[in-house]
């Protein structure tokens, strides 16, 4: 026994209610996409802002080296003249005092393509903060106390005037970001709206720049410094930072 399929059978009475349908379906689909063109009616700007302060703080690479023939009589020579700088260092209350190398290297001599030991060199190296005031004193002292190389000095603010800066250009950013876009608005003849997003870029401290430190040279025990202090000036460092708006209208 076979069945048969009947077709569905509709009335022409029924076509405007499923044109109805059909149009409403579209409406639906049409909709979202209108409302999100109109989320995207936004300007973009990005605003840059820099804040200048007086450095007060000099970074300080210091350490003592030392040759010998054999390396215990070199580790001892560094261990000796290390404690006593370190200890100096200390009762000056220096900042942030910390170990950043210990080396102890075999020194050889080549003769005619021949290897030979010849000694020991080895080197401790210590960093620190300290006013730039009292930085050329405490340098001097620390020669005079067993320091036989100086690696650098460097000028960097403090860091509560690093963060009242960052706060500062991150303000001026800002208010950067929203006269760029007053100046497009103005031009165009367009109303604006609101702020819609917010990004802050960062406010970045430049690494500071080295000092074209003279006495950074390996000094000998009777190069000590008799005369006055070291004179160190310290300079200004910037602090930028940027932050981009998206504005609508």
């Amino acid at each position: 026994m076979m069945s048969s399929l009947k077709p569905s059978k509709f009335s022409l009475r029924q076509l405007p209610a499923i044109a109805l349908m059909t149009g409403f379906l579209s409406l639906s689909l049409i909709q979202p996409v209108l409302s999100q063109e109109r989320m995207l009616r936004a300007l973009t700007v990005t605003g840059r802002g820099k804040e200048t302060i007086e450095t007060t703080l000099a970074v300080v690479r210091l350490g003592v080296e030392a040759q010998g023939k054999t390396a215990k009589e070199v580790q001892a020579e560094v261990s000796r003249r290390s404690n006593a700088v370190v200890s100096l260092l200390k009762a000056r209350g220096v900042q942030k005092l910390e170990t950043t190398g210990v080396n102890l290297n075999p020194n050889y001599r080549y003769d005619n393509g021949k290897q030979t030991l010849i000694g020991y060199s080895g080197s401790n190296i210590v960093s620190f903060r300290t006013s730039i005031a009292e930085a050329g004193r405490i340098i001097d002292d620390s020669v005079k106390a067993g320091a036989s190389r100086i690696d650098g000095v460097n000028f960097i603010a403090s860091d509560e005037a690093i963060s009242a800066a960052q706060k500062l250009a991150l303000r001026k950013a800002t208010q950067d970001a929203q006269a760029q876009a007053d100046a497009v608005f103005d031009a165009l003849n367009i109303t604006r709206k609101e702020v819609v997003s917010v990004q802050v870029n960062g406010a970045f401290v430049p690494p500071p720049q080295p000092v074209n430190f003279q006495r950074s040279t390996k000094l000998e025990g009777a190069a000590v410094f008799d005369a006055a202090p070291l004179p160190i000036q310290g300079g200004d460092q910037d602090v930028e930072a940027s932050v981009t708006l998206q504005i609508s209208y």
